[in-house]
């Protein structure tokens, strides 16, 4: 299979299972328990609600970053070489933006209060630590070789 099917299908994947969750919660589903709830919060900045003070400039920013991360995986061939783990990358930040632009914010709902209180995130937050975690992985275990 060619690496342009492989990104784009893990990237469309992940962009439908993130946005179909955050639907669920849009709709109203919510639940708690006494260390974890599953409730709608509208981030408007990132991680930990940081930049929220940039607002609407947010979101192109955010494009712009995305833009120059997928030009630098294209000059070192990170596409080629490992395209389902971009396409998760991709598939995830681009679902993030696209809540920018139809919501007041990224949609989150995952809120971790057992041992400490912890920010609100979302599928697609996961997936791109989960993608970011593993390029490093293999590129890292590749440098030594």
């Amino acid at each position: 299979m060619k690496w342009q099917v492989k990104f784009f299908l893990a990237l469309l994947i992940i962009f439908i299972i993130d946005q179909s969750i955050k639907y669920l919660f849009l709709n109203g589903f919510r639940w708690d328990s006494s260390w974890l709830s599953l409730i709608l919060v509208y981030n408007k900045g990132v991680a930990f609600s940081m930049f929220s003070f940039l607002e609407e400039y947010l979101k192109y920013i955010q494009i712009l970053l995305l833009s120059g991360v997928g030009y630098y995986f294209y000059k070192d061939k990170l596409f080629f070489q490992y395209p389902v783990i971009s396409g998760i990358l991709f598939g995830a930040g681009i679902s993030n933006i696209f809540d920018r632009f139809i919501h007041i914010g990224v949609v989150d709902y995952i809120y971790y209060h057992g041992l400490f209180n912890f920010a609100v995130f979302n599928f697609a937050d996961v997936m791109i630590d989960l993608s970011v975690g593993m390029l490093m992985l293999f590129y890292f275990k590749k440098e030594k070789k």
